[in-house]
């Protein structure tokens, strides 16, 4: 008798389960994103291109996802699960800064340690600390530079677009159309486990890429720039 009513129990419980699982599918879900298809590798030129920049200089671990037009609607939670993401940390940008008070002989990129540019990678949930980028430049340069010509802004978006070949929303710094220095939010370099998620070169492309590989291709400087 208490065997029978056990294998009833469970018939009931597994019963319960599938209708459970089937009004959750028809359930509509408040600002559910689309699905996020990964791309393939032909999918685009710039898929193509950036690929074979990765694999030429060993980064091996990484991946491009292609997102809906309305992404950037959506909340950092639900990004980070259209992509995967370990969390909403993982999930990064890249900007374009300019040095609004650099020498009048200071005009491009060529000196990393003073530039007239540069692209900083921070996390969407933090907030980027400008003082930081000016105070770790002029440490950079032992104080040869006046701290006052260090004053880095935002980049007009046709300057970033002109600089990196990307528009806006989709900058990365792979494969920029300028060698522009990087600088890295030292946040990111402590996320766990060490793979996030940043721009692609095209709008609704995302790039997710393996912290250590990517500082070891772009060499950039990891600076401590960001507060939450």
């Amino acid at each position: 008798m208490e065997e029978a009513l056990a294998s009833l129990e469970r018939v009931q419980t597994q019963l319960l389960e599938r209708i459970s699982n089937l009004e959750h599918s028809y359930i509509p879900q408040q600002n559910a994103p689309s699905s996020v298809a990964e791309t393939s590798e032909t999918d685009t030129d710039t898929v193509t291109r950036l690929s074979t920049i990765l694999r030429t200089n060993d980064v091996v671990d990484f991946s491009f996802k292609r997102v809906p037009p309305d992404y950037y609607d959506w909340p950092l939670e639900a990004r980070r699960d259209a992509l995967g993401a370990p969390s909403i940390d993982h999930l990064c940008k890249s900007i374009v800064l300019v040095n609004t008070q650099a020498p009048s002989s200071v005009i491009d990129c060529s000196d990393r340690k003073n530039s007239k540019y540069y692209v900083v990678v921070v996390q969407y949930t933090a907030r980027f600390n400008a003082e930081a980028v000016r105070n770790f430049l002029y440490s950079l340069n032992n104080g040869s530079i006046a701290k006052k010509k260090f004053n880095l802004r935002l980049a007009p978006e046709e300057t970033s677009t002109e600089l990196t070949g990307y528009g806006h929303n989709a900058v990365t710094c792979i494969g920029m159309k300028t060698d522009i220095p990087v600088i890295l939010d030292e946040a990111i370099v402590k996320l766990t486990p060490d793979f996030f998620w940043l721009g692609g070169g095209e709008v609704d492309l995302k790039l997710g890429i393996r912290t250590s590989q990517l500082i070891r291709f772009i060499n950039p400087f990891i600076v401590s720039c960001s507060s939450n």
